[in-house]
């Protein structure tokens, strides 16, 4: 029988062998090496490897991803960079590392889109990427090879495939800043001109990668929003006026629905998900139910099915054109009816009928109240 010291001792020897081999299995692939090969579906529909560079003496590799703020703040200047390179010899080629099981929802608050490979597809369209988008999601085993530590997170080759460069794009995150130190271009330079990379190796400021392992920690947060309280209070016309004039600091995301109308219920899980998605930015979803004010039992019971933990209410007063003029006197009265409202009551957003939960999403991030960056 092992004595408390042993056992604790080899309870340490057993988490730093356990530590170890996690680290090492993701260690960044250190200057001189060769380029690890890779075999990736790319969002035009082909699959790349090394040998598709072949042509380009000069192969920039950069881990970068869709929902990252960091990521997101480097996606023009990549562009441009692959603009001012692409004729010199130079290939660029952009691999989403992350598992998309192991991004949780409230690590999304900074953008439309995860890190799927349908949504990596959608981003690389929508911004119109002139290099090739790959997707290393599914094994990660080319991202494991590499060892990126944040996105974005760049790696250059020179003609023998030999890295000479891992690190930053530039020292500034901000695309309405100026950088003080073109880390990647100044790594380009020398090579072109067939010289030692003056500063090979800098550290990178971005989000961690999200390793397979991360999954569990998915799992966990479905758990724990499953647990959270949730709410239904009445409210009048005057307090719905008050939540349209919006005198918060918030972007308002506001539904009108009911138990009885079908679209309204098949749709109300996109709402549960956005809410998850920014509710730790300057953001808020608020339901109003539409059902008789004495289905007060029925609304709640479905919200707690939902775990919709946002703020929720249920109309009190049985005249539903009452509650139409509050809400919005443009609104015809058809449900679901869902508007967004600016702080300061502007509404810059209303619809009847079921949202795009895609173009929501859009339209919430890229408000100025919001955003994409910090």
């Amino acid at each position: 029988m092992l004595l408390p010291s042993a056992c604790t001792a080899s309870i340490l020897g057993a988490v730093l062998i356990i530590l170890s081999s996690f680290f090492d299995e993701h260690k960044t692939l250190t200057l001189g090496s060769k380029a690890p090969d890779f075999h990736l579906p790319g969002t035009d529909g082909k699959t790349y490897s090394l040998s598709s560079f072949a042509k380009s003496n000069v192969l920039v590799l950069i881990f970068t991803c869709n929902h990252c703020p960091t990521a997101q703040a480097y996606e023009q200047r990549i562009i441009q960079l692959t603009k001012d390179y692409s004729s010199k010899g130079v290939a660029v080629a952009a691999i989403m590392p992350n598992d998309p099981n192991a991004v949780r929802l409230d690590e999304l608050g900074y953008t439309d889109m995860a890190d799927s490979y349908d949504e990596m597809k959608r981003r690389a369209k929508e911004k119109k990427y002139n290099f090739p988008y790959l997707y290393d999601g599914k094994t990660q085993s080319t991202a494991k090879a590499y060892g990126p530590v944040a996105t974005p997170h760049v790696f250059i080759f020179d003609k023998d495939r030999k890295l000479r460069y891992q690190g930053r794009i530039d020292d500034v995150e901000k695309p309405t800043k100026t950088p003080n130190s073109f880390d990647t271009r100044a790594a380009i330079e020398d090579l072109l001109h067939n010289k030692e990379v003056a500063v090979p190796s800098t550290k990178v400021f971005g989000c961690s990668i999200k390793w397979g392992e991360k999954e569990a920690s998915t799992k966990k947060e479905n758990e724990e929003w499953a647990k959270m309280p949730v709410n239904l209070e009445m409210i009048d016309e005057a307090g719905i006026r008050d939540l349209i004039h919006n005198t918060s600091d918030k972007v308002r995301l506001i539904n009108v629905w009911a138990t009885w109308c079908g679209p309204c219920v098949t749709e109300f899980p996109d709402f549960v998900i956005i809410n998850r998605m920014y509710r730790q930015r300057d953001f808020e979803f608020i339901s109003i139910s539409a059902d008789d004010p004495t289905k007060k039992e029925k609304v709640l019971s479905f919200l707690k099915d939902k775990h919709a933990s946002n703020k929720n209410y249920l109309f009190s007063v049985d005249d539903k054109y009452k509650l139409i003029e509050a809400v919005d006197p443009n609104w015809q009265g058809a449900l679901p009816y869902t508007i967004l409202v600016e702080p300061g009551g502007k509404i810059v957003y209303g619809k009847e009928g079921k949202i795009n939960p895609a173009e929501m999403k859009k339209l919430i991030v890229d408000n100025p109240s919001i955003g994409r960056y910090y």
